[in-house]
């Protein structure tokens, strides 16, 4: 069995953990006689107009208003939830893809699978420190400085997961155009917008400097 082959298949049980991590995201959140859901998608709205990718955040994140209610700090831990189901998905995709294909004699596809893979991996792991950290905030009480720090790792995660994201397909560069290489390069860049809207909500929230 090739080296880049038994890597994958050892990395394998990892995404499947994390899929299994990834639970449900919930739709409801604690009882608001003062809420709707208008009102909540008309916040989600408002929110997703300070990402690059408007249109795709409010399509991604519309249908759990009930959970985000009006809360910054909701609306960026499941835009974190998303991002990191979307990243696992992917990231098993390709370890599927690099099992099930054959590339014949050309290594490149081969190998530009294997790096996308691993850069993935680094990602899940990095968009899973985020949300521990998001579900952290406010455990040691109402203080400013406490949050910061945490956001300021929360953003620090999220932006790594993003290089790692982006690199994912530097490695198809290459090689030559093909049903593999264009599917996989147009899903990672539905999964890198989905982390960058994510990001611009945490970068919103941390801007409110309260937890």
């Amino acid at each position: 069995m090739p080296a880049q082959m038994q890597r994958t298949l050892l990395l394998l049980p990892f995404f499947l953990t994390t899929l299994l991590y990834c639970q449900p995201i919930s739709t409801v959140a604690s009882p608001d006689p003062t809420f709707s859901p208008s009102n909540g998608t008309d916040y989600i709205r408002s929110g997703c107009g300070a990402t690059l990718y408007p249109e795709i955040c409010y399509a991604s994140l519309a249908r759990y208003a009930s959970a985000v209610q009006n809360s910054p700090g909701r609306l960026a831990r499941v835009a974190i939830k998303v991002s990191l189901l979307r990243t696992s998905h992917m990231a098993a995709y390709v370890s599927n893809l690099s099992r099930q294909s054959d590339f014949g004699a050309d290594n490149r596809a081969a190998a530009a699978l294997h790096d996308c893979f691993s850069n993935l991996g680094d990602a899940v792991d990095e968009i899973r420190g985020s949300l521990k950290q998001m579900r952290q905030i406010g455990a040691a009480g109402p203080s400013t400085e406490s949050f910061q720090f945490q956001m300021g790792n929360v953003q620090t995660w999220m932006s790594a997961a993003l290089t790692d994201e982006d690199t994912c397909t530097d490695g198809f560069e290459d090689v030559g155009d093909g049903e593999v290489k264009t599917e996989v390069c147009n899903r990672a860049a539905d999964v890198k917008k989905l982390t960058s809207n994510a990001l611009a909500l945490v970068n919103s929230y941390a801007a409110t400097g309260t937890p």
